[in-house]
């Protein structure tokens, strides 16, 4: 894999590697690129190479706010989700964006008659999960008051999960209200994880508790400290003064106050690891890490090895 850290150099990186007849099977496009943004880069690449390869856009934004220009400029793949479960919280419906990128002059190659199938399939399902509470369907309704919010929509499937958990789904508005509140409050952070969680769970304690950081998580202590990094915006200083009751602040970066882990890792593990990137995922996932590493240990120790030869009569 190879990255670029703007679009004029993934255009170049492609135009390269095009002139090469050595195409990228796969393009990752950050519709936010630093000096052109991901629709242009898109657009360009596609005058260059045609569709050589794959290309997807992504983005953390509304997929409203980019889907129609990203199909003019040309992606491959499109974020949807069957009928029974779309809308609200998820992906706009399969079926629908099929019909309207088709009456558009667009070539789809989706089966209409196997998409109702799916969909029909998916129904009852649908009917049992809300039935047992497993589905909201107040997440699968259009609110438009999250285009005022701008919440994504797996940070506010978690905030009414969390209501419904402490029996207070009444106060999804009051919740939601806060929810942007709290965000300018720390700085504004990008709502994404793992923020958009803390953000999400420390407005729901403030509504809750009924006064504003009455109660604090660790996680958003840690922030305020300064753990996660500098913020886009400075924290309120009043809100983090009450967070910290006099707990320092990190100075510098908090990278550097932390052990190097890799080569003591790495010599702890042994002959586990058999590259960096099985070092590094044991660093950041030990408990699903080791067990992988010795199924993988298991299986090759397992392997048959034959060979098949002619018998020559």
């Amino acid at each position: 894999a190879e990255i670029a850290y703007s679009g004029p150099e993934a255009i170049e990186k492609v135009t390269l590697r095009h002139a090469r007849r050595d195409p990228y099977n796969l393009i990752l496009v950050d519709w936010k690129m630093p000096e052109m943004d991901g629709i242009e880069t898109t657009r360009r690449m596609r005058e260059i190479i045609g569709h050589e390869s794959a290309i997807i856009i992504l983005t953390a934004y509304r997929w409203d706010d980019v889907q129609d220009e990203a199909i003019e400029a040309g992606v491959d793949v499109i974020d949807t989700a069957i009928s029974p479960f779309s809308g609200g919280t998820s992906q706009p419906a399969t079926e629908t964006l099929v019909y309207a990128l088709k009456q558009l002059g667009y070539e789809v190659d989706l089966d209409e008659g196997v998409l109702k199938e799916i969909a029909d399939f998916f129904k009852p399902v649908r009917d049992r999960f809300i039935e047992d509470g497993t589905l909201m369907p107040k997440s699968m309704a259009t609110d438009t008051q999250c285009l005022t919010y701008q919440i994504p929509g797996g940070m506010l499937s978690n905030l009414l999960s969390q209501l419904k958990e402490m029996n207070a789904l009444d106060r999804f508005d009051e919740a939601l209200a806060e929810t942007p509140r709290v965000r300018a409050d720390m700085g504004y952070p990008p709502l994404v994880t793992p923020t958009s969680q803390m953000v999400g769970v420390q407005a729901v304690t403030n509504v809750l508790q009924g006064e504003r950081y009455k109660k604090v998580s660790s996680e958003i202590k840690a922030y305020c400290r300064g753990e996660y990094g500098r913020t886009p915006a400075p924290i309120d200083p009043a809100i983090r003064d009450k967070i910290l009751e006099g707990t320092p602040v990190v100075e510098g970066r908090f990278a550097d106050t932390l052990e190097p882990l890799f080569e003591k890792t790495k010599a702890e593990i042994g002959d586990m690891a058999r590259c960096d990137e099985d070092v590094l995922s044991y660093i950041a996932f030990p408990q699903l890490a080791e067990p992988f590493f010795e199924k993988r240990k298991e299986a090759e120790e397992n392997k048959a090895v034959y060979t098949i030869e002619e018998i020559k009569e």
